[in-house]
């Protein structure tokens, strides 16, 4: 039993040495979405300050953890007139709930399965993800690897129900928000 206990011990010690807890390069990721607007196009957007960290075992090609936070009020839709509207009550309320946030439960196979919190409310949520399947060097020394994630939430979970009807009949906007977010990271230096 003991051999056992050692032999455990030591799987999962080498298996450890694999991990690496990276940085996200906000230079070279993004948070993007984009959801229907008037029943007939997308309106895309992003949001351009956010931060975090994630696990990745290099041996096993898998991602371990994830922590994101995206700050609000850096909503980007290329107008500013519907940015500002996207702040306010109506939709985000940066003022109130500055931050969205993601914590990864677990990555089986490809999905992504983890806790969304947007204004105030945490629901669960999978989605999709493509890993690069390797780590790189890149010219100034340091370790690099990345992932995408990709999936659809309903808005109105998290409390924005806004919404105005339109004459032809249908909204305004649409329900179903897709997700893009593109993620490289640098591996941290001890």
């Amino acid at each position: 039993m003991k051999f056992i206990k050692i032999s455990l011990a030591s799987i999962l010690a080498s298996t450890a040495l694999f991990a690496g807890t990276y940085n996200v390069d906000k230079s070279h990721s993004s948070v993007e979405f984009k959801v229907k607007h008037m029943m007939v196009s997308n309106v895309k957007g992003t949001f351009d300050d956010f931060k975090g960290s994630f696990e990745y075992d290099e041996k096993t090609n898998t991602l371990k953890s994830l922590n994101g936070l995206v700050q609000v009020a850096s909503v980007n839709t290329a107008n500013e007139k519907r940015d500002k509207h996207l702040r306010e009550s109506d939709f985000f309320a940066a003022e109130q709930y500055p931050n969205i946030i993601f914590d990864l439960d677990e990555v089986k196979d490809d999905k992504a399965y983890g806790k969304l919190t947007m204004r105030g409310v945490t629901k669960d949520v999978v989605l999709d993800i493509d890993t690069a399947g390797q780590t790189i060097k890149d010219p100034w020394g340091n370790t690099r690897t990345g992932f995408t994630l990709e999936g659809k939430i309903n808005r109105f979970d998290y409390g924005i129900k806004y919404n105005s009807l339109l004459e032809a009949g249908g909204v305004a906007v649409g329900d179903m928000v897709k997700l893009t977010v593109e993620i490289q990271g640098i591996l941290k230096k001890n």
